[in-house]
Order: structure tokens, then C-alpha cells, then sequence
């Protein structure tokens, strides 16, 4: 049941209540005619041989019309009814000789109202007996009432499968607006940001999408104040880097001055890469995918390391591949920083097997899994494990290439394994 929509189990419902009322209706009725008609045959059967009967003694005019009032029977001109009965009529039963019968029992269908053809009901019927005998020629008409529970039960029911369904479209239009929110939302979480959802009820659902309504501003408030953020950092770092890289061109050493022009240099690109994180968290961002070498990506990524080259040993083995070389780059950063940081030895490796890249540290292996490394604003107890936004950064980035991320610890060597598998 909890895979069913809620749209879909309202189709089940009212489908199901609507088959359930149609089902009961149809049973009763046809009970009923059953039962009828039982009693009708035993009725006129009665009739029948009573008239034949009690006609053959004569009896005065004053006891037939007696028996006729007594079972509500009423007499009519023959020519009146003939051609009908000719026409359209039904022999029910015959008593006497088959050849020259004293009485017949006769029956016409009435035309049926609207409701009857609807629920296909049988018309209802007049009974019409003939008596034929020396002395009697007359034509009798069964003027009983007939019972009206089937027409009383038949409209009740038609009226309870209007009411349900009415109660069923109601139902419906009142679900449509959760169905367009769900699709906003789902356009809102594909990354187009600006979505109004507007929805003027004071139900539950008007509430709901009032409510994301403000979220959605809230979090476009949250979003321009991080831009904002990180170009007023960015313009910050920038400016002291610049005047720095300024001072650098004075210095007469050659070496000294090589040594930090080159470090101004980095940090210029450590900050550009700052603004490749920024990009690469917008649902919107695309890899500008490019025909490189695997080497081009390796050697920026060595080139951004801010590392000393004893620290890190380098076994790839090159080969053509389809990336964005410079979020590939960060991210190979990011886990050599990473390796250096926290191991023993501040040694990393990084090197190839097959088509992964494998990026090898020593250490203890990861207490947790590696999901749990990779969420977003880690808290102090990954922080203390040195695994932060950093591991975020790189999960976002092979995410966004396409790369599978894996972790595994070699217990041979001792070493935590942090794999890029790249299917090109």
C-alpha cells in the first residue's frame, strides 16, 4: 500500500464502492422480479381456476362482481385491448380445453421508464383473463397495485452512483492542485530555481505549498548570500595575492623571488578552483568535457598541490580520456592533500590499475562508511578524522563526470584506497 499513490488508491476505492453498489443493486432487483414472478404465477393460476370454477354454477351478478372487487379485478371492453394482446401479448397459463379454453391469462409489457433501460430492469407487466364460457364472455384486467419496492430501491441506488461519483470528481479536482505542486517541485529539485508557487486555498494543501513557497525563498535568500559571500572573500584574497605577486618582481634574489612569485601564482589558482567548487554545487553546472590525456590532468593536479614532490610518488600510465581536466585535477588534489595530511608518513601514491585511478595512504581504515565521509558539512568528529568538505568536494565532482567513487582499505599494506574508476 505504500507504493500506491494517493490518486491511484482513490481510483481503487470509488471504483471498488461503485462496483460494490451496482453488484447489490443488480442482486436485489433480480431477487425481487424472481420472487415476483413466483408469486404472480400462483396469483393468477388461483384466478384462473377460481373464475372457471365458480362461473360454471351461474352465480348471481352481485357475488362475480364481489370476487372481482375482492381481488382488485376490473372489467374492460375486449375490442380494446385485442389488437395489443394480438400484437405483443403473452399467453401466461390456459385452463380448460386447449382447443376452446373457458379462461385465459394474458400479460402486456409496459414501456420502460428511463431509469429501467438504464440499469437494463425488465418492463413491468398487465395482466389481462379472458373468460370464454356459456354465458360469460368478458375481459378482466388485473387492477392491483403493483409493489413499487424495485422502482423505490432502483432510484435510491441511482442516486447513491450519482452521488459517489460527483463525490469522486470532487475528490479528484480537489487532488489536482497536489499533483501540479509535485510537479514544481520536482522542477524546483531539477535545478530551475525560480518557481513561484502560488495556490489561493486555505486546505491543507494551500498550506503546504505556501510553505514552500517560503522555502523557496528562504533558500534563494541562503544562495545569494553565499555568492555574495564568496565573491567578497574571493575579491579579498585576491587583492593582497596581487600586491604581493607586485612586491615579488622588486626582489633581487632570483631565487627567493621565483619561489614566491611561483606561490602567488598557485594561490591564484587555488582561488580560481574555489570558484570551481562554488560552480560545481549549482544544480545547473555542466563539465565543460574535453579530448585530453590522462598525464595533463595528473601533472595540474601536482602542479595545485602546494606540496613537497618527496611527499607523493606518481605511477600512471597515460592514455586518452573525455573529462574536464581542471575539476579531474581538483579532485586528484584534494585526495593527495588529503593522503599527506593525515597519514603516518605524509606520504600519498597515486597511481593506475586498469581503468582506476587508485589514490593509496597509509593509516587506520575509515570507522564509518565512505557515504558517510562524503556529506556536506561535516561535523567535528570528521573534521577531527581530517575527512571534511574536502572528500564532499570530490564526491561532487566525480558525480558530476560521470566517475564512480570507491573506498576500500588494503590490510596487506595497511593502506586506505580511495579509487576513481573512469569508464571511458
Amino acid at each position: 500500500m505504500k507504493h500506491i499513490s494517493v490518486t491511484t488508491f482513490i481510483h481503487i476505492l470509488f471504483t471498488t464502492a461503485l462496483a460494490i453498489l451496482v453488484a447489490t443493486l443488480v442482486y436485489f432487483v433480480s431477487n425481487s422480479l424472481r420472487k415476483d414472478q413466483d408469486t404472480e404465477i400462483t396469483r393468477y393460476k388461483f384466478l384462473a381456476e377460481s373464475l372457471a370454477v365458480n362461473l360454471l354454477k351461474d352465480p348471481p351478478q352481485s357475488k362475480v362482481n364481489k370476487f372481482m372487487n375482492k381481488f382488485h379485478l376490473k372489467l374492460i371492453t375486449p375490442e380494446k385491448v385485442q389488437p395489443q394482446i394480438e400484437k405483443k401479448g403473452e399467453t401466461v397459463m390456459i385452463v380448460g380445453d386447449p382447443e376452446a379454453p373457458d379462461v385465459r391469462v394474458f400479460t402486456l409489457r409496459t414501456e420502460p421508464s428511463w431509469l429501467h433501460k438504464l440499469l437494463n430492469i425488465p418492463r413491468q407487466k398487465i395482466y389481462y383473463i379472458y373468460v370464454d364460457m356459456p354465458g360469460y364472455r368478458m375481459m378482466l384486467i388485473d387492477d392491483q397495485q403493483r409493489s413499487r419496492m424495485i422502482d423505490i430501491v432502483t432510484l435510491v441506488g441511482g442516486v447513491l452512483f450519482v452521488l459517489l461519483l460527483a463525490l469522486y470528481y470532487m475528490v479528484l479536482v480537489k487532488l489536482y492542485p497536489l499533483k501540479r505542486l509535485h510537479r514544481q517541485i520536482e522542477r524546483f529539485a531539477a535545478g530551475e530555481m525560480n518557481i513561484k508557487i502560488a495556490y489561493d486555498s486555505h486546505d491543507e494543501i494551500g498550506r503546504i505549498a505556501r510553505s514552500f513557497d517560503k522555502a523557496i525563498g528562504h533558500i534563494h535568500q541562503l544562495m545569494n548570500s553565499k555568492n555574495l559571500f564568496m565573491r567578497n572573500i574571493m575579491h579579498e584574497l585576491k587583492t593582497p595575492i596581487t600586491k604581493g605577486r607586485i612586491v615579488a618582481e622588486t626582489i633581487e634574489d632570483e631565487t627567493a623571488k621565483g619561489f614566491l612569485i611561483k606561490a602567488f601564482e598557485r594561490m591564484n589558482e587555488l582561488i580560481s578552483d574555489l570558484a570551481d567548487v562554488e560552480r560545481i554545487t549549482m544544480y545547473d553546472f555542466k563539465p565543460d568535457i574535453d579530448d585530453l590525456f590522462l598525464q595533463d590532468a595528473v601533472h595540474r593536479a601536482e602542479r595545485i598541490l602546494l606540496a613537497d614532490p618527496e611527499r607523493y610518488t606518481i605511477r600512471v600510465s597515460d592514455r586518452p580520456i573525455r573529462t574536464d581536466i581542471k575539476l579531474l585535477a581538483l579532485a586528484l588534489k584534494n585526495l593527495m592533500d588529503n593522503g599527506i595530511k593525515y597519514s603516518p608518513d605524509r606520504h600519498v601514491t597515486l597511481q593506475s590499475v586498469g581503468n582506476r585511478l587508485e589514490i593509496r595512504s597509509k593509516g587506520d581504515p575509515l570507522k564509518e562508511p565512505l557515504a558517510y565521509y562524503v556529506e556536506p558539512f561535516s561535523q567535528d568528529e570528521k573534521r577531527s578524522s581530517g575527512f571534511g568538505l574536502g572528500l564532499y568536494i570530490v564526491n561532487s565532482i566525480l558525480d558530476k563526470l560521470g566517475y564512480p567513487f570507491r573506498y576500500s582499505y588494503d590490510r596487506t599494506r595497511g593502506e586506505n584506497v580511495f579509487s576513481i574508476v573512469i569508464n571511458d
